[in-house]
């Protein structure tokens, strides 16, 4: 825990004086002690009260019980010349003397402060932490651990920077500088505050990786117009942005203040900033889980079922999709906003996906049941299977959001094995298609298919069909099992698409073809891990 020092004193005096709250003028102290901050707002006021009263000739007084850690960087250089007093022309406006303690006890009575506009003093109290955790409590997600975030108005920064010029000066006047960087972060110290009262409440710990945030949006619409002048100061800093409701964002405003000179601030600003009437409002508590990834493979049985929903200028054309069937149930069991489904490769709505199925993973945004035992999963998996004949699912499975990227590394890099049954126009033989297997390593040239022209650019891009394997059936019919390149164009490849994809099978069999029917044999990812399902 720090302590304040004797040198301390002239700003101790001058914030109390200006309607700054005890734990802000800690921060202008430049007092690192977690544990301070935390000390209820009224014992705050009468130690800084009784500090204030102390004999001046007892240097480096502890008034808080503790010997001072290094704190944050506070230098004894040459006064330089700063702006000087400036008001609203240019020049710092006149504060009572200093050298009168009594007078900064007289003035100290409780009201909003002129700096955190009440962040540091009723947001800190039990009720509102209270307020906070009924609504996590309300909201039933499961947790282990938390991360506070908090919103500031972007006013306070403002104020802020008003504040340190008025403490600057005065320690200049004793021969003291102050960097902006040597201050208390003001949401630093609010989460030093928060974060014991609200681990407490909630019984979990707060930590900074943790996947479930809480977080706080503050407002005060009193003091909403006191960035305004930046704008006309430093336009450049505030740009309309299509998700930003106000061009006066945190992040612009800080901007905007690194640029603008300290004697125009001066001129726009009072220094220092005014009392407010009211407190900050809490515009929003919100919570919200990270995303909870789950993986596994389908397999495919019908001929007129699409991956994802197929949807063409608003109008469903098929009332469901694998992704549709599988997620629903995962949403109702993770209890979940929304989610994304991504595979490795896809395949056409008549097409099937047979063997050991394609790997899938679907993220789920916002889920309010993360914990999930082997056994629960396995169950999940068996209400999938039983809602519909068209798809079955293995191997489902919780996974890291960095694990899927394995999945996404088999879509050009692995191997995929399809049987086709093909119809030529002209009468076959055995002898007629048996070379195809001795084919091996074929390269293959593939302008993007005239069927997903309108959604894949145009390019030409260089396949492999490693094997073929004929079956014959009859004059006019036979089966090839190919084992290819992923992300080769296997309907394109028999029938050639008008010439776009050279060589293909009608072109090495000297006659017209055409695909009847295909099936995706196995996809060779080696992911998710096989589970003894």
């Amino acid at each position: 825990m720090s302590s304040l020092t004797e040198k301390d004193r002239p700003v101790v005096q001058l914030l109390l004086k200006t309607g700054t709250c005890p734990r802000c003028i800690l921060r202008f102290c430049c007092v690192g002690s977690q544990a301070l901050y935390r000390h209820p707002y009224k014992d705050l006021m009468k130690d800084l009260k009784e500090y204030l009263r102390n004999n001046q000739e007892k240097e480096d007084t502890v008034c808080f019980d503790v010997v001072d850690p290094p704190c944050k960087r506070i230098r004894l250089e040459h006064a330089e010349g700063g702006p000087g007093d400036a008001n609203h022309n240019g020049e710092l406006q006149q504060t009572p003397s200093t050298d009168d303690g009594n007078a900064a006890v007289q003035s100290s009575a409780v009201k909003v402060c002129n700096v955190c506009l009440g962040i540091l003093q009723e947001f800190c109290e039990a009720d509102f932490v209270q307020k906070v955790c009924q609504k996590v409590n309300s909201a039933n997600y499961q947790f282990t651990s938390f991360v506070f975030s908090v919103s500031l108005p972007p006013q306070l920064s403002v104020r802020e920077r008003a504040a340190w010029l008025l403490v600057k000066q005065e320690m200049g006047n004793l021969g003291l500088s102050l960097a902006k960087d040597d201050i208390v972060q003001l949401k630093e110290a609010y989460k030093w505050i928060i974060h014991p009262q609200l681990s407490e409440e909630l019984g979990v710990p707060a930590d900074g990786k943790s996947l479930f945030e809480v977080s706080v949006v503050f407002a005060h619409p009193e003091t909403d117009e006191e960035c305004r002048f930046l704008a006309t100061a430093c336009p450049d800093c505030f740009k309309p942005a299509k998700n930003k409701q106000s061009v006066f964002t945190r992040m612009a405003v800080i901007k905007a203040l690194e640029k603008i000179k300290e004697e125009d601030f001066l001129k726009h600003f009072p220094c220092p900033p005014s009392s407010p009437k009211n407190l900050c409002v809490a515009l929003e508590i919100q919570c919200n889980n990270g995303a909870v990834f789950v993986a596994g493979r389908y397999n495919k049985y019908s001929r007129n079922l699409p991956q994802t929903p197929w949807i063409i200028d608003g109008e469903r054309k098929l009332e469901s999709s694998v992704e549709e069937l599988i997620s629903e149930h995962l949403m109702a069991e993770f209890k979940a906003d929304s989610f994304n489904f991504s595979s490795s490769g896809r395949e056409d709505v008549d097409v099937r996906t047979l063997g050991n199925g394609r790997p899938f993973a679907v993220e789920l945004v916002n889920p309010h049941r993360i914990h999930f035992t082997a056994e629960e999963m396995k169950g999940l998996q068996q209400t999938i299977n039983n809602s519909s004949d068209k798809i079955q699912v293995r191997d489902l499975q919780l996974v890291t959001r960095s694990a899927i990227g394995r999945m996404k590394e088999g879509e050009e890099e692995k191997t995929k094995t399809y049987s086709a049954l093909i119809w030529t126009d002209k009468a076959i033989q055995r002898e007629d298609i048996a070379f195809l297997d001795d084919i091996k390593e074929l390269k293959l040239d593939q302008k993007t298919p005239l069927r997903v022209l309108h959604r894949r650019p145009l390019a030409v891009r260089c396949r492999i069909i490693h094997t073929m394997k004929s079956e014959y059936i009859d004059e006019h019919h036979f089966r090839l099992r190919l084992k290819t390149q992923a992300g080769t164009y296997i309907k394109e490849f028999v029938h050639g698409d008008f010439g776009r994809t050279k060589p293909n099978i009608g072109s090495l069999l000297n006659r017209t073809a055409d695909i009847l029917e295909l099936d995706v044999e196995s996809v060779d990812v080696d992911w998710p891990p096989t589970l003894d399902n």
